[in-house]
């Protein structure tokens, strides 16, 4: 009777142990695509239709598609350290665009989205675009470059440097120099051009493939492009740029495999559509406008291939999916590619004022969804979200702990749908300007500077104290301060108390 029992027992613990429920993983993988220069306009999920991105548009009709979605700053590495971070770039003074041979903009000691996973048994990768800088500063190319990505919480990176426009022009994975041969050392300097090495100027018939148009993008040659910045040597590791999403895809495919019985974290940069824009040969002329459009076709491309990877290895179901970009749209960046003549009457500012480097609406207001197959549905939301409320957000999803101090918040709610409530305000920064979201308001301070930067879009540098009404006039067409009175006074009020000690009023936030 007694040996009946245990074996009852028995079958029952193994029926349990294989249940379904028991063999699906608890804890959800998640994926950070986050897309490179990319407009709110640039996505025809937005009602784009000079213009159609169908797998992007998957993640929005199928999930949380945010009307009012943003990234903190309006250029790519003080946006993606907020987004690691969950702390405002404008309170570390380095968090500007970094060159390529920038020391690690985050401390090996601060809490990071991938140290927050890591502590929650996840495996964690950073695929693609990094550009928060990596060891101490002029970094030897040639050894392990640390601190990096595995310092700050990642167990597996393959990335670009900076950006594609800047030199290093090779993959770094895990520290080092992907596929640099032996006795091909790589040498890179911002200030001082290498004697005997060709650069744009000395030898601008190299520029077979771009054109510079500024005095950035004169420097070193590489695969018939001018890049920012002087390298030597390394030959041997360089990418070809036509290749890049698909090396990117091919790594960022692989980790999922290797991960796919265990709880994933993934961070995928995609590269474009930031320039210099060389997408693969089979997407040339699929837009209709040009390299730019081409590129934004390769980056949607990128996204349908990563979620039938996902479906391929079952894990499909249990991903959280975050879409978006890190700044707003530019399109002329240094290069002569025509993307302002081929627009064809598109706007990749989707109807909002500004753009890339620039305060108004358009420098942060991006392409921003949530997708989970089976666990979120299909939802509008016009609630005020910010990628920097995503680490506090996803911290509480998997039950993680949150240091105190963060800027971060917990949405998670508005994030899965649920919810409707967002920001009350935050501060939005473009090259460390400063400036208010309060609500269906935009306030943004005085400033000197120029109307235009090189790349002729509005910077909002504004000779007083200046009030928009996002909500009644989301072109930030009509000045209201003069008729508004004691709103601009209590906003200007709170802008001041929350970035004392940051901005400095007239001219540009002090570095302290």
């Amino acid at each position: 009777m007694k040996n009946k029992f245990l074996y009852f027992f028995s079958i029952v613990a193994l029926a349990i142990s294989c249940s379904p429920e028991q063999k699906q993983q608890t804890k959800p993988n998640v994926l950070l695509i986050i897309a490179d220069d990319l407009g709110y306009g640039d996505v025809s999920a937005y009602g784009n239709s000079m213009i159609n991105t169908p797998n992007i548009d998957k993640l929005a009709n199928g999930g949380v598609c945010f009307t009012d979605g943003h990234s903190t700053s309006s250029t790519c590495s003080p946006s993606r350290y907020a987004l690691f971070t969950g702390m405002y770039p404008w309170k570390n003074r380095k968090a500007k665009i970094l060159p390529g041979n920038a020391p690690l903009l985050i401390g090996e000691n601060q809490f990071t989205i991938g140290k927050m996973f890591q502590s929650k048994g996840y495996k964690t990768a950073a695929i693609g675009k990094w550009h928060m800088g990596m060891g101490k500063g002029n970094p030897d190319w040639n050894s392990t470059v640390t601190p990096g990505a595995k310092e700050v919480g990642f167990d597996y990176s393959y990335l670009i440097a900076a950006t594609c426009d800047r030199v290093p022009t090779a993959f770094i994975e895990n520290g080092n120099v992907a596929n640099l041969a032996k006795g091909d050392s790589m040498f890179v300097d911002y200030i001082h051009p290498f004697p005997g090495e060709p650069t744009a100027i000395t030898n601008p018939e190299l520029m077979t493939k771009q054109q510079g148009t500024n005095n950035d993008h004169h420097d070193t040659v590489i695969n018939g492009i001018p890049r920012i910045g002087f390298m030597k040597g390394g030959r041997s590791a360089c990418w070809v740029d036509e290749n890049i999403a698909d090396t990117l895809l091919i790594h960022a495919e692989n980790f999922v495999t290797e991960n796919k019985n265990q709880p994933f974290f993934l961070y995928y940069g995609l590269h474009e559509p930031h320039v210099p824009r060389v997408p693969n040969h089979r997407f040339n002329g699929k837009s209709g406008m040009g390299v730019r459009g081409d590129a934004i076709i390769e980056a949607d491309w990128c996204v349908g291939e990563i979620l039938d990877h996902l479906e391929k290895e079952g894990v499909l179901d249990n991903t959280l999916i975050i879409f978006s970009s890190d700044n707003g749209p530019v399109l002329d960046d240094g290069y002569a590619d025509q993307a302002r003549e081929l627009l064809n009457g598109d706007d990749p500012n989707g109807g909002f004022r500004g753009g890339k480097y620039s305060l108004y609406e358009a420098g942060t207001r991006v392409p921003f969804f949530v997708y989970w197959k089976g666990h979120i549905k299909h939802v509008v939301s016009d609630a005020t979200v910010n990628q920097l409320d995503l680490i506090a957000s996803l911290t509480h999803l998997v039950g993680a702990d949150v240091p105190e101090g963060l800027d971060s918040k917990n949405f998670i709610d508005t994030f899965m749908g649920k919810s409707t409530k967002g920001r009350k305000s935050m501060i939005m920064e473009a090259m460390q300007r400063l400036a208010l979201r309060s609500g269906d308001y935009d306030l943004i301070p005085p400033y000197k500077g120029p109307v235009y930067d090189v790349t002729k879009i509005e910077l909002a540098n504004l000779p007083q104290f200046t009030l928009f009404n996002i909500k009644e006039d989301p072109a930030q067409t009509k000045q209201i301060q003069d008729e508004n009175p004691d709103i601009l006074n209590k906003l200007k009020a709170k802008f001041l108390k929350i970035t004392k000690g940051y901005y400095h009023s007239g001219l540009a936030p002090k570095e302290n």
